[in-house]
């Protein structure tokens, strides 16, 4: 049975792997998001990685586990959508990692967005604190607003969140993107104020502030939104996600797992 981390023991380490980005600030706030999921949870070391553009990549964090005498290890994907990076790039890193290190065993968790479809309530959460932050009062509607994917079941992902909003909040709740794909926050913004809606609020679906969240909040400004909010970055919210999500990945482990 799993000890109290959820885990096969207590030491088990945890490797958080995030996107990556030139801009340093997006570094930061995944170096602290693990000394906030470390925090929460004293014992097992919680250490981050990088995709891209910042080291270290998650299939040296792994090597240095194994070398240092680990034998399990539970991955994080701190991603929003279950699209190439997770279906791809995660499991070649971990696979690259047993390359040296065959006796390791890695479990990968779901992504932090939507899994079988089902969205989380701390992620609700963290989105709905990040939002009364920026704009503690009421508003007319919201826009989510992602980072944006060419792959149409992430952009399905995004769609169920903002669903998810707007019968949490009970103000309709329409979708924009950085990048990639239409509208961007700017229209998403001004047709909704088209509609009627005077105080209009986006939501920004981001873990990390970069240069498409400062994207976001020129376009929302410009477009008259009343506010914009910050990154989920560590909010507390989404530091729970993150344990229960290895908690999920409690029980024996055998090999490697990447559950799709």
């Amino acid at each position: 049975m799993p000890g109290p981390a959820g885990l096969c023991g207590p030491g088990v380490p945890v490797v958080l792997v995030a996107h990556g980005s030139r801009d340093p600030r997006a570094a930061a706030a995944t170096r602290a998001l693990a000394r906030a999921v470390e925090a929460a949870r004293p014992g097992p070391p919680v250490l981050p990685s990088w995709l891209d553009h910042t080291d270290p990549g998650p299939t040296e964090v792994l090597r240095g586990l194994a070398a240092a005498g680990h034998r399990t290890v539970v991955v994080v994907p701190l991603l929003l959508t279950a699209a190439y990076h997770r279906r791809v790039d995660i499991p070649a890193a971990v696979a690259a990692a047993r390359e040296a290190a065959p006796a390791l065993t890695v479990r990968v968790t779901d992504v932090l967005g939507p899994a079988d479809g089902t969205v989380d309530a701390g992620l609700l959460a963290g989105l709905g604190r990040r939002l009364a932050e920026a704009h503690p009062g009421p508003v007319d509607a919201l826009v989510l607003a992602a980072a944006g994917t060419r792959d149409a079941r992430a952009r399905g992902s995004v769609g169920r969140v903002a669903a998810a909003m707007a019968a949490r909040s009970g103000v309709p709740c329409t979708v924009a993107y950085a990048s990639a794909a239409p509208p961007t926050a700017d229209v998403a913004v001004a047709r909704l104020r088209a509609a009627g809606a005077r105080r209009v609020a986006v939501a920004a679906y981001f873990l990390a502030p970069g240069l498409f969240h400062d994207s976001v909040v020129a376009a929302a400004e410009r477009a008259g939104a009343v506010a914009v909010s910050a990154p989920l970055n560590d909010a507390p919210d989404l530091v729970d996600l993150v344990l229960r999500r290895v908690d999920a990945m409690g029980g024996p482990m055998t090999g490697v797992t990447a559950p799709m």
